[in-house]
């Protein structure tokens, strides 16, 4: 036996140390291997909307609801089964809820607490054992593992069962079960989580949103390009800094930005304040929901505040343009174009005239350096990001659990697109006098993106990541942008609609076509015959018909609208794209009002199932990526059954 191996074997002797712990973990993981494939849930584009997003976790994308309805079709009512549904998507606020047509005194008895219970146990079947207990609150550990693994039968409790329910409902702490076994319910309903991007801007809660994948029990995050741009402002990339401050200032997205990561804008305000107290900014007015109530002062303030910090982001991007000639966005250098005597602006050898014409930082001989005020507030807003303890423990997580794609049981999932030519071919990008295409760009890129935070501060790995993570966010040929430009100074300043369009990567069209997407499969080793891309960032116009089925089912498209600022388009409130043992589903949710209303709201179904495939036969857990992993345990324990019955090794 080889050093290495009796090392390995030795290791897994501690924790396994006779043969009987031995052939019971082998016997464990073989019954794993039978079970039903685990519950994938894709989601995309959250774009801040905590509670919407919330909700849908909460309720398993509708799976806990139609689970009471199955279960309990005859025994009973509907407002009853929403009840049960309300109670274990929001325990707390049911049991102290006062208003009418809800018991919180009747959810307490032992005849709610069976049907909690077999509830739970519907949702136990689906998962390990191992995994069961790891999700287990500690504190009713050893009552919930009698009753959801000793029963009778699948609806009825055996004795000891119900002797534990009889001795919760008489002791003060049935409340405090109800909420453990809820939130059991709740993460039992959903075994992996796949976040394809954009959890960042337009709504005010993307911290509260990082805060929960961050205690998540299974999740992965394809980035997308707003969540590469708040990435590459917490490494501290100015250009980065500035366009997420104006974004959050254009949709009066401030939350995030001062309650969430703590960053002060009065430096900011009080520039603002001196070099347009007297102007409008007309162009620069905040996009207010029709929901928020925003005096006029503090909207003329947030008009001020943008325009200041959109000039610092022009001039900022155009030094990374000028210092990154390889990026090939000359196009973008506009404020030299700028003749302030007149006026105009010249674009493509047109000459426009400026919509605002206020630039008093902007000069003739050096319209892209920043003024020494600038420059003083850029300063201070880096210092406020790159020191923002929540803001980098987000960030980390998002690279410790994010790439820019994920291959999972057979589906391809990135935020953008993998940018291709008219004629079908993966576009080419040179990147240090080498030529990069398809997959191997998105992994450069990806490293890049990595070096950009994680390289020493001041070295040229660190500098030359940050830039490319601002070309992440805009660049033409980023997997996470897939448009010709991003046309900020043009809708700012230029009345001539003509040259807002910013244009879209060769792939939006091709993505249509089967063949254009079984090749994207097979470039990033994907079966194409069974294999699957599940795609977000362009909105889905679903209430004019466009379908999220793309390539004859081979593309999915799950941006749904979250996003309020989307729902106008979209038509919904955002898509759960469900993959079970059975069926692989698209769940449509409706808008979400608030906890109290859904609390209320009686038997409405508040989501739209559209089943994509049924399964020729129920998948296990053998079929899926992950009896890679427990066939090589099993392997390893059989090794180690092997040394202890030949006498290799001792038991213990």
């Amino acid at each position: 036996m080889k050093a290495t191996d009796e090392t390995e074997l030795s290791l897994l002797a501690g924790e396994y140390p006779s043969i009987a712990t031995v052939t019971s973990a082998i016997k464990e993981l073989e019954d794993e291997l039978n079970l039903p494939k685990g519950t994938e849930h894709f989601v995309s584009d959250l774009h801040g909307e905590y509670e919407s997003f919330c909700h849908v976790i909460k309720n398993g994308s509708g799976s806990i609801s139609q689970a009471i309805d199955e279960t309990f079709t005859q025994q009973l009512s509907a407002a009853e089964k929403h009840q049960l549904t309300a109670l274990i998507c929001y325990p707390e606020e049911v049991l102290s809820h006062k208003g009418d047509g809800v018991n919180p005194e009747a959810l307490c008895s032992v005849p709610s607490l069976v049907r909690l219970v077999i509830i739970c146990r519907l949702f136990t079947k689906l998962n390990a054992r191992s995994t069961v207990k790891e999700l287990m609150p500690a504190n009713f550990a050893r009552a919930l593992a009698t009753l959801l693994f000793e029963f009778k039968t699948e609806s009825e409790l055996s004795a000891p069962c119900l002797n534990i329910l009889d001795n919760l409902a008489a002791s003060g702490s049935v409340k405090e079960f109800i909420v453990a076994t809820a939130e059991l319910i709740q993460k039992l309903s959903i075994s992996k989580l796949h976040v394809i991007g954009d959890i960042y801007d337009r709504g005010p809660g993307a911290h509260q949103i990082m805060d929960m994948l961050m205690k998540y029990h299974s999740v992965d995050v394809q980035w997308g390009n707003h969540d590469i741009l708040w990435m590459g402002a917490a490494a501290g990339s100015e250009a980065c800094i500035a366009t997420a401050i104006r974004i959050a200032l254009r949709y009066t997205d401030l939350d995030t930005l001062q309650s969430g990561y703590g960053i002060n804008l009065l430096p900011l305000a009080a520039l603002a304040v001196e070099l347009y107290g007297d102007d409008p900014c007309e162009q620069f007015q905040p996009k207010v929901p029709a929901e928020q109530n925003l005096p006029n002062h503090d909207r003329r303030l947030l008009a001020q505040m943008q325009k200041a910090i959109a000039i610092i982001q022009l001039k900022l991007e155009g030094q990374i343009v000028q210092r990154r000639p390889q990026y090939q966005m000359s196009d973008r250098l506009l404020l030299d174009k700028i003749d302030l005597a007149a006026g105009t602006v010249n674009i493509d050898g047109v000459s426009y005239p400026l919509i605002d014409q206020h630039l008093p930082t902007i000069s003739a001989d050096a319209p892209y350096t920043l003024s020494e005020d600038e420059q003083s507030v850029i300063a201070q807003l880096k210092l406020a990001f790159t020191a923002s303890k929540s803001l980098q423990q987000h960030v980390r997580f998002l690279y410790s659990h994010g790439a820019m794609y994920h291959v999972s049981n057979g589906h391809l999932l990135y935020h953008g697109c993998v940018a291709m030519n008219d004629d079908g071919s993966f576009k080419s990008f040179k990147v240090a006098g080498e030529e990069y295409a398809g997959k191997a760009f998105v992994d450069r890129v990806d490293t890049l993106a990595r070096q950009g935070y994680f390289s020493p501060a001041g070295s040229e790995e660190k500098a030359y990541g940050e830039d490319a993570m601002w070309y992440l966010w805009c660049g033409e040929q980023s997997p996470l942008f897939g448009k010709q430009k991003m046309a900020t100074f043009e809708r700012y300043f230029v009345a001539d609609k003509k040259v807002h369009s910013e244009g879209r990567n060769a792939y939006y069209d091709l993505r249509n076509n089967q063949e254009s997407a079984k090749k994207i499969l097979l470039e990033f080793g994907v079966n194409p015959s069974n294999g699957r891309i599940v795609n977000g960032h362009v909105p889905v116009k679903v209430k004019k018909g466009e379908s999220p089925i793309k390539a004859d089912g081979k593309l999915l498209v799950i941006d749904g609208g979250f996003a309020k600022a989307y729902r106008g388009t979209t038509g919904i409130a955002g898509y759960t794209l469900i993959s079970n043992a059975e069926t692989l589903s698209l769940v449509a949710h409706k808008p979400f009002e608030s906890v109290d209303a859904y609390i209320q709201l009686g038997s409405e179904i508040d989501f739209d199932v559209e089943c994509i495939e049924t399964m020729s036969r129920a998948l296990k857990v053998e079929d899926c990526d992950e009896s890679l992993l427990i066939n090589k345990n099993i392997i390893a324990l059989n090794r180690l059954l092997n040394a202890y019955q030949s006498g290799e090794l001792k038991q213990q």
